[in-house]
């Protein structure tokens, strides 16, 4: 499966920004999906992740109630909706595939990873 994520810019503190992560090769029901951020000089960290269900979904602390995970089977596409966004959410955004069922937060668990696409919140 290839993986395209979309929709990253800028916006100011307290804004919203929705990333699209479109999928091609295969069916993204056949994956849990997962979203990651690196910010220079910083580790690449966890952020969201669906499992094969919809209705599973993990969230990373600091996420936790701004952002969702939402994936549509149709258009074979997942998308982060990120609301009351903070400058510390600034990084380069990725989107992954895992073989897995359950969501993860686990980098290494993901077979598939799409470019990312960098999202800069002002204060």
């Amino acid at each position: 499966v290839q993986l395209q994520a979309s929709g990253g810019g800028l916006v100011q503190s307290g804004g919203s920004l929705r990333l699209s992560c479109a999928a091609s090769g295969r069916s993204i029901s056949r994956y849990g999906m997962g979203w990651f951020r690196q910010a220079p000089g910083k580790e690449r960290e966890f952020v969201a992740a669906t499992g094969r269900s919809a209705g599973s979904t993990l969230y990373a602390d600091s996420v936790k109630g701004r952002f969702t995970i939402s994936r549509d089977s149709a258009k074979n596409t997942v998308y982060l909706q990120m609301n009351s966004l903070k400058p510390e959410d600034t990084a380069g955004y990725y989107c992954a595939a895992t073989n897995l069922v359950a969501p993860t937060s686990t980098p290494s668990f993901y077979n598939y990873w799409g470019q990312g696409t960098q999202v800069t919140v002002s204060s």
